[in-house]
C-alpha cells in the first residue's frame, strides 16, 4: 500500500472536475495538502530515527577513542618512567595505579597490555600495546568520521522534509488566502 493513496469520489464533481479524495497510511478523508504534509512530516520523522540511532554509535565511537587516548597516555607516562640504562626485554615501569584501569580498558576493546607486579609493564610490552592502541585509534578515528558524514547527511534530509512540509502548509495557506480573496471582487 502507498503512503499516499488517491480514490475518486464517485458522482461528484465541481464544474465536471472529478474530486478525490486521499488517504495517508489508510486514513481516509484527506484533502492533497494534508495528504503531502502529513507524508513529509512522516518522512522526517523516520528520518529523525534513523539520526538517532546514528547519534548512538558516534557516541560510543567517541567514548572508545576517548577510553583508548586515556590508555595511550597512561602508557606514554610508564614509558617515560623507565631508565634508558636498562636493556629492553627487564625494563619496568614505575608502580603506576592507572595502569590497572588502562589494562582493564585495553581489554575491553581486544588489545593486550601484559602488567607485572599488578602496575608495572616492561618496556617492550608498553611498546607493543601502544602500537596495538595507535592502530585502534585510527581505525575509530577513521570509522568516526564515516559516521559523522552519514549523521550529517541524515540531519540534512530530515531538515529538508521538514522544510518541504513548512512549504507545502505556507502554498496551501497562501492558495487559500487568494481564493478567499478573489471570492470578495
Amino acid at each position: 500500500m502507498a503512503l499516499i493513496a488517491e480514490e475518486p469520489i464517485s458522482a461528484f464533481s465541481v464544474y465536471g472536475v472529478r474530486q478525490v479524495q486521499y488517504s495517508v497510511d489508510a486514513v481516509p478523508g484527506q484533502d492533497f495538502v494534508a495528504a503531502l504534509t502529513a507524508a513529509a512530516f512522516k518522512q522526517a520523522t523516520a528520518v529523525e530515527t534513523a539520526a538517532a540511532s546514528f547519534a548512538d554509535v558516534v557516541r560510543l565511537r567517541q567514548r572508545k577513542l576517548d577510553d583508548l587516548g586515556f590508555v595511550l597516555a597512561v602508557l606514554a607516562k610508564a614509558i617515560a618512567s623507565m631508565t634508558t640504562n636498562n636493556p629492553v626485554g627487564s625494563d619496568k615501569s614505575d608502580g603506576d595505579a592507572d595502569l590497572p584501569t588502562a589494562a582493564s580498558l585495553a581489554t575491553s576493546y581486544n588489545i593486550t597490555m601484559e602488567l607485572t607486579g599488578g602496575n608495572m609493564i616492561t618496556r617492550q610490552d608498553a611498546l607493543d600495546a601502544q602500537n596495538d592502541i595507535r592502530y585502534a585509534l585510527d581505525l575509530e578515528d577513521n570509522n568516526l568520521q564515516q559516521d559523522t558524514v552519514s549523521l550529517q547527511s541524515l540531519l540534512t534530509k530530515r531538515d529538508n522534509s521538514f522544510s518541504n512540509a513548512a512549504k507545502i502548509v505556507k502554498k496551501a495557506l497562501n492558495a487559500s488566502g487568494a481564493a478567499i480573496g478573489n471570492i470578495g471582487e
